[in-house]
């Protein structure tokens, strides 16, 4: 007897519709991470200091409610130590307040755009079989991110701190890009299901080595930009002319490894061929039966390179940086795209 393919079994179920709608999501985390950029870049994450999930949506909206955060922000280190004697005013607090307001707000609406359609595709019965629990738990991952978000700013909120916690801040990016990465796995999962393909692709051994190469290359970049160690050199290849800067390790290498300036961007600006060498080898994979998703890792990657010297040379010009961190989601996605291609080829 010949196998019925799964979606047979469930007439009513609509892969293509869910695929559009979680890549409508995936546009909105893009969205969210160069926002976010900005929001660092700024140094904008600390404006608002208290967090209300829901009516916090809702800006100051007279002169005394800006007074009244304007006063909170006042209360804290960053303010104390950097932005007062700097001689911040009004106009500048609004500025700053503005970035880290449409970040949570973007947040919210990353929120409501999933839930409120996943909600409205269980009801209908929409829901392919095998994707209740995976679309639940991005649900909850990003519901999670939300979370990690607030101990983020936490982290920077008292006398002695001026900014945020760097490790938080890794954890709040590396979570929503991981939630990226997933959501563009089930959309591409999706995707085949309404082509009539009923079998899933699995993760290959060579595609879990590729997703750690990166992923390490990833956390690496959320701490250079905790610790705003982009400006530990302006120069490339070389740093302070020399390949290997000079860096703080009387506490030793491990923990120069994780809090140094000089030490974490020398890492990072490097590590970065060595995923460049892995991904290569992911894209020439799939080539032969997906060379789109090849075309795109290779475009993503070498992209990313240039940007991020361009950043280096630039001394972190703002929408430079911004470029990279945003083509940083985009190359996620795209390898997401050739391991998806990678687990499909060996299947």
């Amino acid at each position: 007897m010949t196998p019925v393919p799964a979606i047979a079994a469930q007439p009513a179920a609509r892969p293509a519709a869910l695929a559009r709608w979680l890549w409508v999501v995936a546009g909105l985390i893009v969205l969210m991470v160069i926002v976010g950029g900005i929001t660092r870049l700024t140094e904008s994450g600390l404006s608002i200091t208290e967090w209300k999930p829901v009516t916090g949506a809702i800006p100051p909206l007279n002169e005394a409610q800006w007074q009244a955060e304007f006063a909170r922000y006042r209360q804290i280190g960053e303010y104390q130590q950097v932005t007062g004697p700097a001689g911040m005013t009004l106009a500048d607090y609004k500025f700053i307040y503005f970035w880290e307001w449409a970040h949570r707000l973007l947040g919210r609406i990353i929120g409501l755009a999933f839930a409120l359609p996943l909600a409205w595709f269980w009801a209908r019965r929409a829901i392919p079989a095998g994707y209740k629990l995976p679309l639940l738990g991005l649900l909850a991952l990003g519901g999670l991110q939300g979370v990690f978000g607030w101990f983020m700013v936490r982290s920077g909120l008292n006398q002695e701190m001026t900014s945020v916690s760097h490790f938080w801040l890794s954890i709040h990016l590396l979570t929503a890009l991981v939630t990226l990465a997933a959501i563009t796995w089930v959309a591409l999962d999706m995707r085949r299901l309404a082509a009539g393909h009923a079998s899933r692709a699995r993760m290959t051994g060579f595609g879990w080595a590729a997703a750690a190469v990166l992923f390490i290359q990833l956390m690496l970049g959320a701490w250079v930009a905790g610790l705003d160690a982009g400006h530990a050199s302006d120069s490339w290849p070389l740093m302070q002319g020399r390949l290997v800067p000079e860096y703080d390790d009387s506490r030793g290498l491990l923990y120069a490894a994780t809090h140094d300036p000089f030490l974490l961007h020398f890492l990072h600006r490097w590590w970065a061929f060595a995923v460049l060498g892995v991904l290569i080898v992911l894209a020439r994979r799939v080539r032969s039966h997906h060379r789109r998703a090849s075309v795109a890792v290779h475009s993503a990657v070498g992209t990313q390179i240039l940007l991020g010297i361009a950043t280096v040379l630039t001394g972190v010009a703002l929408w430079i940086a911004v470029a990279h961190q945003g083509v940083g989601a985009l190359l996620v996605m795209a390898v997401v795209w050739c391991l998806h291609a990678d687990g499909r080829r060996a299947r």
